[in-house]
């Protein structure tokens, strides 16, 4: 009897890993494409924090606004890649291409009015309480950095197309060499090298900014290549524009946007919360965020590997599938979210020490500070990846499911209704400072973990239910 019951446990055990294989093919290329958007990052703020702490609290400050504009603008994009999996899976190419061209026309737009909205709250700097050498070298890093929002929405938009016909190797391959242009011109402009001036932090914007444009233009290319996607982009009439389209992809993408928002949002208010501790907390917070976000490019991987698996099993109707392909990629992926947490355990203390120079003798005793806050920052960081990864898994799910309304209400409660008030209230000097406002965003995730789990859980069962009582 015993051995009966644990070959039926190995069994549902090998139903789940047996996807494993084919959900790495397509969350592989997304994960190295994701980590090298976050590679530049890091490569920035390494290269900055050599100049000091302030300037690596004023990229961190720039950057907050940045991540806003950007999680709106890659959120948005976002809806483009469940509407081409799905007509990709019923093989109806008209679909496909208008997905796509009325998807890049509104990423377009979006990049520019994002652009704009950034550039025109530049003085709201002068009213945050942050602290004024920081904000000093905020201000021209911003104009730069802002105005390289547009290629990258852009790029969103052809890379979630590209994601829904799962050639997700094509935008890693983008990110990559963007990547390599991107340490060329921050080694150059930022110290002076080869003859070019040096400009600081904004030699680093500068590097972000060419390094977008880079990326669009290998993307684009690459895709009128290849021979699946290009059937796509052929004969594509700009002009004829179909308000349905625009408004599915404008209801799907709001939302989609609204979620990314939220959680991006409660990370972006520790920025400004840590500033009003100092430039060394908002430095250290840079540092530990910076760390988290690598390892959160992962979780986005299965994510998207999540939406185009379940937007194909959408299209073929088959939910009993969809149920079995989402719980294998979540099981892959809290297997490496765990291995993430043991590893920033382990390294806690030793990992912040990459960013700044100990060599400085006159920045020394802030530097140490810098430290070790950040090093107690990635305490909280290893503890919420399971729940970090838990929740980007799950919202990529119910994304391929175009679910996208009771998981956005989920996302505001689990971040501002309930992480927010914690990160306030105990980021306060007074009270835990800086690790105060990491156990709020560590509420958050987990609150946000747990009801989307209910919700793609309750529903997938009820679609199953109402599919069975039809036939």
């Amino acid at each position: 009897m015993y051995l009966h019951e644990l070959k039926i446990r190995i069994l549902n055990i090998s139903q789940y890993t047996s996807e494993f294989k084919k959900n790495w093919y397509l969350a592989a290329p997304v994960i190295l494409g994701m980590l090298g958007h976050t590679f530049v990052g890091f490569i920035d703020n390494i290269m900055v924090g050599q100049l000091g702490t302030a300037e690596l609290a004023a990229v961190s400050l720039g950057n907050s606004f940045m991540f806003v504009a950007m999680s709106i603008g890659i959120g948005f994009s976002t809806a483009i890649t469940p509407l081409v999996a799905e007509a990709d899976a019923a093989e109806n190419t008209s679909l496909v291409k208008s997905s796509y061209k009325h998807g890049l026309i509104l990423c377009t737009v979006l990049g520019i009015l994002l652009f704009l909205v950034l550039f025109f709250l530049k003085p709201i700097l002068h009213y945050m309480q942050q602290p004024d050498e920081v904000v000093a070298l905020t201000l021209p890093y911003l104009d730069l950095v802002a105005f390289s929002l547009i290629p990258l929405i852009i790029f969103q938009g052809i890379k979630q197309f590209s994601d829904g016909l799962s050639l997700t190797k094509y935008p890693m391959y983008a990110t990559l060499w963007a990547n390599i242009v991107n340490i060329f011109f921050n080694y150059v402009l930022i110290f002076g090298k080869l003859g070019f001036p040096e400009m600081g932090i904004v030699g680093a914007a500068y590097g972000t900014l060419i390094s977008r444009i880079v990326m669009v233009a290998y993307l684009w290319f690459i895709l009128r290549k290849n021979k699946r996607s290009r059937k796509y982009l052929k004969d594509i009439k700009i002009l004829f524009v179909e308000n349905a389209m625009f408004q599915k992809i404008i209801s799907l993408g709001t939302l989609t946007a609204m979620q990314m928002f939220f959680e991006v949002a409660i990370f972006t208010t520790a920025v400004w919360l840590s500033g009003l501790l100092g430039k060394n907390p908002q430095a250290a917070n840079q540092i530990a965020l910076n760390l988290a976000s690598m390892t959160f490019m992962v979780a986005i991987g299965f994510s998207v590997a999540a939406m185009i698996r379940v937007g194909n099993q959408k299209g073929l109707q088959n939910f009993v599938e969809l149920r079995r392909i989402t719980f294998s990629i979540l099981f892959f992926g809290l297997i490496v979210a765990s291995i993430f947490a043991i590893f920033f355990f382990i390294f806690h203390q030793s990992l912040p020490k990459i960013y700044v120079d100990f060599e400085d003798a006159v920045n020394y005793q802030d530097n140490l500070e810098v430290v070790t806050i950040a090093s107690k920052l990635l305490l909280i960081a290893a503890i919420f990846q399971i729940s970090d990864s838990a929740q980007v898994m799950i919202l990529g799910a119910l994304r391929g499911l175009q679910d996208v309304k009771i998981p956005t209400l989920i996302t505001f409660i689990s971040y501002w209704i309930v992480g927010f008030p914690i990160s306030y209230f105990l980021g306060k000097e007074a009270a835990l400072g800086s690790l105060g406002i990491w156990l709020g965003l560590l509420a958050g995730l987990t609150t946000a973990s747990i009801l989307l789990f209910i919700r793609f859980n309750s529903l997938t069962l009820k679609l199953i239910a109402k599919k069975y009582e039809l036939t």
